[in-house]
């Protein structure tokens, strides 16, 4: 079930602070409007602040300076990201170490992404990912993702497209827009030439986007039967979000201020 993306999308105010702690959401950025959308109905529904690191603004770092002027004691970063790589290991705590260096002195904690974390693949995202399976008859399964050239992240990729075939009793291939392969309409013919007859495509997507559309295509154009939209507000994701966001007080995400 994900929330309705034409229903008012709303900021919670900063002017005032309403908790100790400011949640934001750091998405990695699309030239595509839908993914903005997508991404401030997600931060509405959990209570945040949206963020981008590319493409769309406004960036973490100021939406933190912002924060800490409203007078919020601590902040934490959600990366809406469904594997830890590059930008989870490496953009988003640059994030916090530029905006020390443009004088913030607000605590900040920075949660893991959304995907697997040492081997083990929430329970909210499965839900998520079965929830938001086309409603039409099948017998295999492409997990649809962005794609990356980090092999570790790509593990975690398999991972879920196993718990996720597991889970629902049919043959699931992970298959990726980008960076690596196979395609999705590879992956398509991969589980045709294995005996599957009706193949859907799962969205292993947060927000649409280009790469989305092209594993979307790629797919159809190979005889997929359906795609499933992007996993956008899916209330099984805004409950990770929340857990995330509990699990970032633990101290080994805790980030200093300076002193």
């Amino acid at each position: 079930m994900t929330l309705a993306l034409d229903r008012p999308v709303t900021r919670p105010p900063v002017g005032k602070p309403r908790r100790a702690q400011s949640v934001v959401l750091v998405a990695h950025g699309s030239s595509d409007p839908r993914a903005a959308m997508h991404t401030r109905a997600l931060a509405w529904a959990v209570g945040a602040e949206p963020s981008y690191l590319d493409h769309a603004g406004p960036r973490p770092g100021e939406v933190l300076a912002r924060i800490e002027a409203a007078g919020h004691r601590s902040a934490v970063l959600v990366p809406l990201l469904l594997t830890a790589a590059y930008h989870g290991r490496v953009d988003i705590p640059q994030v916090v170490v530029d905006a020390r260096a443009e004088g913030l002195t607000l605590p900040v904690a920075v949660t893991d992404v959304l995907g697997p974390v040492a081997g083990t693949v929430p329970v909210e995202l499965l839900s998520a990912l079965r929830g938001n399976l086309p409603a039409v008859p099948f017998d295999g399964i492409v997990l649809g993702a962005a794609g990356t050239r980090d092999a570790v992240a790509r593990t975690t990729v398999d991972l879920v497209a196993g718990r996720l075939g597991t889970a629902l009793g049919v043959p699931c291939i992970p298959a990726y827009a980008s960076a690596s392969g196979p395609t999705a309409g590879e992956a398509v013919g991969l589980l045709r030439a294995a005996g599957a007859h009706r193949v859907v495509m799962a969205s292993y997507f947060l927000a649409p986007g280009k790469l989305y559309d092209l594993a979307c295509r790629s797919a159809l154009a190979a005889g997929a039967v359906a795609v499933a939209a992007p996993l956008g507000a899916d209330l099984a994701l805004v409950r990770l979000v929340h857990r995330r966001i509990a699990e970032s007080s633990r101290p080994a995400h805790a980030t200093a201020p300076l002193r």
